[in-house]
Order: structure tokens, then C-alpha cells, then sequence
């Protein structure tokens, strides 16, 4: 008898044990899995014409500069080059199938004097070879990709300051899209603000789907909480 009132409250105390860890199990898992799926989603290029890259060089204006992204102005100048001019690129963009489409992207020449360019944060920035906030006044060249709806703003994957030096914006992956082997309407690179016809189709490789985040925590929680379930059983037979 002295048994079975022992035994019951260590059933008690192991089951309540059992459920806070399966708990802080599932909250940790969900935590994980959610900052993951926010992290890929703030560097994404969802909103860019993928399928076009641009060269574009100008004066910085208008710095905003933190987190989830940084963004300036740049005042792009009347006379760019035909494309993008020979420069070093940063590690992780070397590679032909990057190197290639960056050092043939032809110069932007559409309607908009001035363009809203978006970065990554100063965490990621500072790693990739920017450890310092941009200036007003001061020249940056960039390759990236115009607005799908808004053609006044750009988003590079490699962008260069004080003469040269290379900041990687797709943080140290290959580019969100293999440009078009014929990229630019009727091969007239001057068509920067034209209409697509259809948004691109193209996957973003830092883009995660929603779908996709939730149906892995969906699969996570319910292995968790199976297996918590099973282990409770288990040990409630062996007490």
C-alpha cells in the first residue's frame, strides 16, 4: 500500500517533467524553425525582375541605414558605360555561372533619374564587405535587379564603394536567378521600365515558401508531441 502511494506521485511528478520538456521542445522547435523562415523571407528577391540584371553607378543620397534592411538613394549618372566596367568580385560570386551575367549586365537606362536601392542589414552587410554605414555624397556602383511594380527601385547582388571594393548582397550564394540567355526585350538593354508580360517564374534561391516553412513545423510538432505521448505511456507501464 505504502507503494502505491509513493509510486503515485512520482507518476505525477514524471508526467508533469515529461510535459514541460515536451513543451520547451515544441516552443524551441517553433522559435527555430519560424526566425529561419523570416531570415531567408527579409533577403529575398521576390519583388525584382530576376530574369534582368543592370549595371548602375551614381552618388548615394538619403542613407537609412539598419535592420531588416538598409536603403539610400542613388542619383544614377548620365553616362554610364555600355556595361558593367571589369571589377573585382567578392567571394561566393566568382564562379562563371555568377561572374558571367554580372560582368556582361548591360547599364540601366530607363526612365528614372533616381533609384531606391535596397541592402541587406549592417549583421549581414558587415560581414560580406561593408563594416561601415554608406555617406551622403559619396559614388557606389552597383548590378542588380529592377522593381517588378515599382521600377524606381533596385536591389543589387554585388555593389562596390570607395573605388572598388565589393560587398556581396546575396550572401555568399550563387544569384537568386540564372539571367535570361536573352535577357532584355528585343536584345535592347534600354527597356528597363517596360511592362513584363508575365512576372518571372523564376525560384529566388534565398526565398523559403511559406508553404513549406509550415507544413516542416507542422511535421516537427507532431513527431514531437508522438513521441512525447509514446514515452509518457511507456514509462507509466514500467512505474
Amino acid at each position: 500500500m505504502r507503494f502505491l502511494t509513493t509510486a503515485a506521485p512520482l507518476a505525477r511528478v514524471g508526467a508533469r517533467r515529461i510535459g514541460l520538456a515536451t513543451a520547451s521542445l515544441v516552443s524551441a522547435t517553433m522559435l527555430t524553425v519560424f526566425s529561419a523562415g523570416a531570415a531567408q523571407a527579409h533577403h529575398g528577391f521576390d519583388d525584382y525582375d530576376t530574369d534582368r540584371l543592370y549595371y548602375i553607378a551614381g552618388t548615394v543620397s538619403q542613407v537609412r541605414w539598419g535592420e531588416p534592411h538598409s536603403h539610400f538613394t542613388v542619383t544614377v549618372d548620365s553616362d554610364l558605360p555600355a556595361d558593367t566596367p571589369e571589377r573585382d568580385l567578392p567571394e561566393g560570386l566568382q564562379d562563371a555561372p555568377d561572374s558571367d551575367p554580372i560582368n556582361a549586365a548591360p547599364s540601366y537606362s530607363g526612365s528614372h533619374d533616381d533609384l531606391q536601392v535596397t541592402i541587406a542589414p549592417p549583421s549581414f552587410t558587415g560581414m560580406w564587405g561593408l563594416d561601415r554605414e554608406l555617406e551622403d555624397g559619396e559614388r557606389v556602383e552597383l548590378v542588380g535587379y529592377v522593381g517588378k511594380s515599382h521600377t524606381d527601385e533596385f536591389r543589387p547582388v554585388v555593389f562596390w564603394y570607395e573605388e572598388g571594393k565589393p560587398v556581396n548582397q546575396v550572401l555568399n550564394e550563387e544569384l537568386p536567378a540564372e539571367p535570361l540567355a536573352v535577357p532584355y526585350p528585343g536584345g535592347d538593354a534600354a527597356s528597363a521600365d517596360d511592362d513584363q508580360a508575365a512576372p518571372s517564374a523564376s525560384a529566388d534561391s534565398d526565398d523559403t515558401s511559406p508553404i513549406a516553412v509550415w507544413a516542416t513545423l507542422g511535421g516537427v510538432l507532431v513527431a514531437v508531441v508522438a513521441g512525447g505521448a509514446f514515452y509518457l505511456r511507456a514509462r507509466s507501464h514500467r512505474e
